[in-house]
């Protein structure tokens, strides 16, 4: 097993939240692209996209899922919405959410002839799911990266493969050695950049101190493979660049809807090169 990394010495600037900005503003960095809660114009983008990616997913019969996302990840009250009974796995009784919402992204539209589903919040470490039975959930959902900051990804993979149902299946979303391999270069981190794309493991630091883990697609594959599950697929989240959305966008704001129809057919064709992987999964049975 090798791993990269070293303590993080680079800080990376924040984007610019002023629309008035001027368009020659520094480029984002790749950081920017594990800062989920920048109020700019391409994560607005990134999470209609995410948001009409989970719609696509979700199961067409009302079930029971588990979301290990988190608190920034909104994707429970899209479920609920389709009629689902979600458990939102939560760090804190402070993350809960105040009010259950039955809409949270226009730009992916949820089933209207179907009486929405229930969510509950519950307390928990999302790395290992010893508070749930086995096989009690139809489905999992691990976005928002989650995946990437279990640096054991193997140890959880296999819980979720446990507390699926047979035939349940698992959507997530982690880091790819593309990204990982952009924040070692800002941060100089040359000897580990070298042997990054062999690595058997990637750590990346971050200059936040936080470390998360990066895969390319056949490594998440065959983890997946390794917890019991069959591969159904593993796609880019996004394909568009930053630089292009932030262009389309800021000459026709009215242009997102069109805009995330274009991403979803590039990522259907598209390779793993991208900065977050997407994969969907499912357990035997």
């Amino acid at each position: 097993m090798r791993l990269t990394g070293s303590a993080p010495q680079l800080a990376t600037s924040r984007p610019s939240v002023d629309p008035e900005a001027d368009s020659a503003a520094p480029r984002p960095t790749a950081s920017h692209f594990a800062s989920a809660d920048s109020p700019s114009v391409y994560w607005r983008f990134y999470w209609a996209v995410a948001a009409a990616q989970l719609t696509r997913w979700l199961p067409r019969e009302p079930g029971r899922l588990l979301d290990l996302s988190g608190p920034g990840f909104r994707g429970s009250s899209r479920a609920v919405a389709a009629g689902h009974d979600v458990v939102a796995l939560l760090p804190s009784v402070d993350a809960a959410p105040k009010r259950t919402l039955n809409l949270v992204n226009e730009h992916a539209p949820v089933r209207r002839n179907r009486r929405p589903g229930r969510l509950r919040s519950v307390v928990g470490d999302s790395t290992l799911l010893s508070g749930f039975a086995s096989e009690v959930f139809d489905g999992v959902i691990a976005d928002n990266r989650v995946l990437s900051q279990h640096l054991v990804t193997e140890a959880s993979l296999t819980e979720i493969a446990r507390v699926l149902r047979p035939g349940g299946r698992t959507l997530l979303c982690v880091d790819s050695v593309v990204l990982g391999m952009a924040v070692l270069a800002e941060q100089d981190c040359w000897p580990e950049l070298s042997y990054a794309p062999n690595a058997d493991v990637l750590l990346v630091p971050w200059p936040d101190g936080a470390i998360t883990r990066c895969f390319t697609g056949e490594q998440l594959g065959e983890l997946l493979t390794e917890a019991g599950l069959e591969l159904e697929w593993i796609k880019p989240r996004t394909v568009l660049s930053a630089s292009t959305v932030e262009k389309v966008l800021g000459d026709n704001p009215r242009a997102l809807n069109r805009l995330v129809e274009m991403e979803l057919k590039a990522a259907d064709s598209g390779d793993d090169v991208s900065m977050h992987l997407l994969a969907s999964a499912r357990k035997p049975g």
